[in-house]
């Protein structure tokens, strides 16, 4: 057995570099995970620009430090446990099952933590692959490596036998959708049906992907997608929207015509912005029906600020609802909703692409392209005769 675990290791904006760490002693209630796949996120991308700022303007507002080992979709193999350690619903895990950790570990201990709320709230939270360093051993706190040190705490979740990897490191992505689920209830509040509803998912990467799945899986009625990048659009067709826009092609009133056409001049009943950017912000709630609901998953990392009139929101009894992470309970659900619709979906052609560790920094540039949906390091991609550096997952 190797004593030397290989980690892609982002040193710097723009940089990232292959590093070798010593296999680390596993501590009691800690797990020691065999990576298979781990998904190349938003934040990902933000961090490898340099735009580091999370949280911002909360008490949770922090900067990511150089030099960290991203990746927080993970799905893995458990190689080493520190004792018996369960799993969330309270089963021992053994060395062997396939899981995936929560990207997060809660104190347990704070105001939020104590009263069951979502576990991103913790005011003392880590983070795989964001502000959990490389710096301090056992350094390997991020999933683009070999192996993940899973610390005491963290959730972690058994794999249906019949979800493929490429599915299952989908999982943390499809928890943060729980957004959807609250919008329902916010809609059924003001009065109609909670179900059958019509949802705009603007911008579809990766987690605007995730989200026309959900809603697709879930019964909603019409499906629209915005987006710059035709491909994308074309893999969110595949996911159930029943309309898609390049908004590069429709101009802003075009866009606000068409989705008044399939809606009886009403607009979406819920908009998610996925984009990242902060211009979609204000246009969403100009899109969104009286009486609707804005889901703001997309603005993890300060971008910058935009100016939006308050009778948008208040003249149209709009809920604005925003999503900073995803709930530790929504990982299972996620899980079996995949699992039930993987006859129905094509989910596993979300991840479009694989690369090995030492093709991390392209895969990061590859993820931002339009030639991929989803990108995943595969860690011990050509390393046991698995391939090629790099190949299609279609």
């Amino acid at each position: 057995m190797s004593q030397l675990v290989r980690a892609a290791v982002t040193t710097a904006p723009g940089r990232i570099e292959v590093r070798e760490f010593a296999r680390p002693r596993v501590e009691p209630g800690a797990v020691l995970l065999r990576v298979r796949l781990s998904g190349i996120c938003g934040t990902d991308k933000h961090t490898f620009r340099g735009e580091t700022k999370q949280y911002a303007g909360t008490p949770h507002e922090r900067s990511i430090a150089y030099p960290l080992i991203c990746g927080h979709e993970t799905v893995g193999i458990v190689a080493e446990l520190g004792g018996t350690v369960r799993d969330f619903e309270g089963v021992p895990l053994e060395v062997g099952d396939r899981v995936v950790p929560g990207a997060n570990v809660p104190c347990g201990r704070c105001r939020f933590c104590l009263g069951g709320f979502p576990y991103y709230f913790c005011t003392a939270l880590e983070d795989y692959g964001n502000s959990l360093s490389s710096i301090e051993p056992p350094h390997l706190f991020g999933g683009w490596a070999e192996y993940l040190y899973l610390l005491p705490r963290t959730p972690i979740f058994r794999v249906p036998a019949a979800v493929p990897d490429e599915v299952a490191v989908l999982t943390e992505e499809m928890a943060v959708t729980h957004g959807l689920e609250a919008a329902r209830t916010m809609l059924g509040h003001w009065g109609g049906s909670p179900f059958g509803e019509t949802v705009l998912v603007y911008g579809v990467g990766p987690l605007g992907l995730c989200h026309v799945a959900k809603a697709r899986m879930t019964g909603s009625g019409v499906i629209v997608a915005f987006d710059r990048l035709p491909g994308r659009l074309r893999a969110a067709e595949r996911l159930g929207a029943s309309m898609t826009a390049d908004v590069n092609a429709v101009g802003p009133a075009e866009r606000l015509d068409r989705l008044h056409e399939i809606t009886g001049g009403l607009g979406p009943d819920i908009v998610v912005d996925a984009t990242g950017v902060p211009e979609t912000f204000a246009e969403s709630l100009r899109l969104v029906r009286y009486g609707g609901v804005i889901v703001e998953v997309g603005a993890f990392v300060d971008m910058g600020e935009i100016g939006v009139n308050p009778a948008d929101v208040c003249a149209k009894n709009v809920t604005i609802i925003g999503i900073g992470g995803e709930r530790a309970t929504s990982y299972l659900p996620a899980l079996r909703l995949m699992e039930q619709h993987l006859d129905r979906l094509p989910l596993e052609t979300i991840v479009s692409h694989r690369v090995a560790l030492d093709d991390a920094a392209r895969g990061v540039e590859l993820a931002q392209t339009d030639e991929a949906t989803k990108v995943a390091i595969e860690p011990w991609l050509g390393r046991e005769g698995e391939g090629e550096a790099t190949r299609d997952a279609s």
